[in-house]
């Protein structure tokens, strides 16, 4: 593992990785998880929330509840609000002050909230926000890109959170995705704050394996770190060129600091 470690921080040290952010990021600072925010849905439509989680999947509710209310727009406010309380303090983040301090160049996340944005700010470091093509001309040499992948709170439209939505991200032809398969050649990518069972993680690396298949000799090692071994996992995850790296720490924000601790 620790050759593993090295070449990636060489990678990193290059600025040559990309950095992929999942929940587990935004968990850190005790942000509610999604089967909270599926209470809330049924809390709005009138439902018990076990009675209502029963009867289907979350994005399936999800489209229900749009269906039902016409829009998102009273839910988003609502995380907008809950997912940015003010006692959430991002300077007792040491995990985010590393992202910002780790210099990464280009960073995707499927996270909705603006964390990473509030951590850029408040250690005042440049960034440009990316949330779709419009945002494309603001890009700057040696500024990071912060890609909000899944959307952004600023903008309901853009916001990967119903059934619908979440095929229209499968189809892996928007400008975001356009914009991906440019930035993934010839980069290291890092995958942190990922659940094995997020099924959006696991299109993601299948896609990005098919788009390398012709070209595996030519491809750069992509690595994921996981907070705890999972041997079937990680065999399906190296035949799609994801390497593993596992934490040793029981704590899942402890292991994931350690994790990026070992890089500056």
């Amino acid at each position: 593992m620790m050759e593993k470690l090295e070449e990636l921080k060489e990678a990193i040290t290059q600025k040559n990785v990309i950095l992929f952010v999942g929940a587990g990021v935004s968990r850190n600072l005790g942000l509610p998880n999604f089967s909270e925010l599926i209470d809330k849905v049924a809390e709005l439509l009138g439902y018990a929330p076990e009675i209502f989680k029963s009867l289907s999947n979350y994005q399936s509710l999800l489209e229900y509840y749009k269906i039902k209310k016409k829009s998102i727009g009273e839910l988003r406010s609502y995380m907008d609000i809950k997912w940015h309380d003010s006692t959430i303090k991002i300077e007792k983040s040491d995990i985010h002050k590393l992202i910002v301090q780790l210099g990464f160049p280009i960073i995707y996340t499927t996270n909705y909230d603006k964390w990473l944005e509030k951590a850029f700010d408040h250690y005042k470091e440049k960034y440009t926000k990316i949330v779709s093509v419009k945002d494309f001309v603001n890009i700057k040499d040696g500024v990071t890109q912060i890609i909000k992948f899944h959307g952004d709170f600023s903008d309901d439209d853009s916001i990967v959170l119903t059934e619908s939505s979440y095929f229209e991200r499968l189809e892996f032809s928007s400008p975001l995705d356009i914009k991906l398969r440019s930035d993934m050649l010839g980069k290291t990518i890092l995958f942190i704050g990922y659940s094995l069972e997020d099924i959006n993680m696991r299109f993601l690396i299948y896609k990005l394996n098919k788009i390398w298949s012709e070209y595996k000799e030519y491809r750069p090692k992509s690595f994921i770190f996981l907070t705890k071994p999972n041997e079937i996992e990680e065999t399906v995850l190296k035949e799609r060129g994801i390497i593993s790296l596992v934490s040793d720490n029981d704590d899942p924000s402890k292991g994931l600091f350690d994790f990026l601790s070992s890089f500056k």
